[in-house]
């Protein structure tokens, strides 16, 4: 199914529209060329005819008409009209005479349709000089013509005599026939021959773009030192110059980013490798006024456990910037171990106390090959936030299947805000801006989410249709360590 869908975005591509177009201009042209060539040709060649019959019959009429009586009795009519006939074999026209506009002599069979129209015999009635017309007549094109006869000392309007001659045009159409059919075979092999430099010019408009399509993904790829070799001065070769500006550009913005994040992450890590040993000295005085904080008096009491819990807090966020450095750096690895799933997530509960503010639905014998650690982070802050933003009661659930491993954190809060749902595993990203201070670190989502990754899987976050958030762990049960190094095989294993 894959090979027709390439032709068809081949015949769909750049080469085949240019050679279309180019086909489409020479067909075009040549058409245009050929339809004028044939009207001027077959203008010139009923013009020749009529011409030549006109003078011909002009000529007749001249040297006979002296001889008929005036005014003609219809025997004279048919005599004139005769000899017309035998002077004009030259033409094969059928001549007529007619007196005051009478009746056409000789007369035609009544199932023989003549070319000489009642418009035409007004026409000579009227100008008194020398009317021809094209008609059809039985499929076939005939010239009429129509012409006053004057005797001497009258008018020709006035003398009341005209003569008409009606020739068919077969030997003309045959003729205009033969230019169709000529232009016909013409034109064929100049569409072919115009493929030849509809392709050439193609190629020569591709080339640049091919070039240019190459650089654009080694760009993506990551070689920012992609450049073009700039050739000629039209619009691609601006282009072209363009792409290298850009290029450069990003080069230079990418390094100065990548420099920037280089000593924000060193900062960061730095900051909080400095605060972890005054952070423990904190920690230990602490703890000795929280023991103590029961024979104080209560506004001291009260001072203490306030020092004493922002202190936890601190630790919290110093240790969670730590681990954010270590995925930063690429520096976080996997430690795995086999382990049972439902252990690990009940192992995780009871070590913070969450057991009986929990529902748990975990599916029993299942076994995987986790970082034990990582995952209890995972559990302890998707579990954690819940408790924490969400509404009881709150449920886990563990369930196994095609390779599969899920583990379903929900809650049945008020939800996430559909706005907040592209955000939710940002860093420090609080879904109220008005809100300074929070209980947590504003890592934690964020933390979970790189744990979970780390193992090779996904954390999704969505909605319940009956209301609530629900977090959703899809890993794999047998993850691998992307940091850890294959054994090399020994001799004489195949590799």
């Amino acid at each position: 199914m894959r090979r027709p869908r390439i032709r068809w975005s081949a015949a769909r591509g750049l080469r085949a529209r240019l050679a279309v177009a180019f086909l489409l201009v020479a067909a075009v042209s040549a058409l245009t060329t050929a339809a004028l060539t044939f009207q001027e040709a077959r203008k010139a060649i009923l013009q020749r005819s009529q011409d030549t019959a006109i003078n011909a019959l002009r000529s007749q009429v001249n040297s006979l008409a002296p001889d008929v009586p005036f005014p003609p009795s219809a025997g004279d009519l048919q005599h004139f009209a005769y000899q017309l006939d035998g002077g004009g074999q030259a033409q094969n026209w059928q001549a007529y005479a007619s007196f005051q506009n009478g009746p056409l002599l000789p007369q035609r069979p009544a199932n023989t349709g003549t070319a000489i129209t009642p418009q035409l015999r007004e026409a000579v009635a009227g100008k008194g000089v020398p009317v021809f017309q094209r008609v059809m007549k039985d499929g076939r094109p005939w010239l009429a013509i129509g012409m006053p006869v004057s005797y001497a000392g009258t008018l020709r309007a006035q003398s009341g005599l005209a003569v008409y001659a009606e020739l068919p045009l077969t030997a003309e159409q045959a003729n205009t026939g033969a230019l169709i059919k000529a232009a016909e075979r013409g034109a064929v092999p100049a569409l072919a021959l115009s493929l030849v430099p509809a392709l050439l010019a193609a190629q020569g408009v591709l080339r640049p773009v091919r070039r240019l399509r190459k650089a654009a993904g080694d760009i993506a790829a990551g070689r920012l030192d992609t450049r073009l070799d700039v050739r000629g001065g039209d619009e691609l070769a601006d282009l072209s110059r363009t792409f290298n500006h850009m290029a450069a550009t990003l080069e230079e913005n990418v390094i100065e980013l990548r420099r920037l994040e280089a000593t924000a992450r060193r900062f960061a890590s730095d900051v909080s490798h400095e605060l972890r040993t005054p952070l423990a000295a904190m920690t230990a005085v602490t703890d000795v006024l929280d023991e103590d904080a029961a024979a104080l008096d209560p506004d001291t009491a009260a001072a203490v456990r306030l020092v004493s819990a922002e202190t936890a807090k601190l630790v919290r966020m110093v240790e969670d910037l730590m681990e954010v450095s270590r995925f930063d750096a690429g520096a976080a690895a996997l430690h795995l171990d086999e382990v049972d799933a439902a252990e690990t997530v009940r192992k995780s509960l009871q070590a913070r106390g969450w057991q009986d503010q929990v529902e748990t639905r975990l599916a029993g014998r299942v076994r995987a090959l986790l970082d034990p650690r990582r995952i209890d982070v995972v559990v302890a802050n998707l579990v954690g936030n819940a408790l924490r933003h969400g509404g009881a009661p709150v449920r886990i659930r563990l369930a196994a299947g095609g390779g599969r491993l899920l583990i379903e954190v929900a809650d049945n809060g008020p939800g996430i805000p559909d706005e907040v749902l592209p955000h939710i595993f940002e860093r420090f990203y609080k879904a109220d801006a008005a809100r300074a201070r929070s209980e947590g670190s504003g890592l934690g989502l964020a933390i979970a989410e790189e744990n979970v990754r780390l193992h090779g899987g996904e954390l999704r976050a969505a909605n319940r249709p009956e209301g609530g958030a629900v977090f959703t762990v899809d890993l794999p049960l047998r993850a691998r360590d992307p940091h850890a190094h294959q054994p090399c095989p020994q001799d004489g294993e195949e590799q």
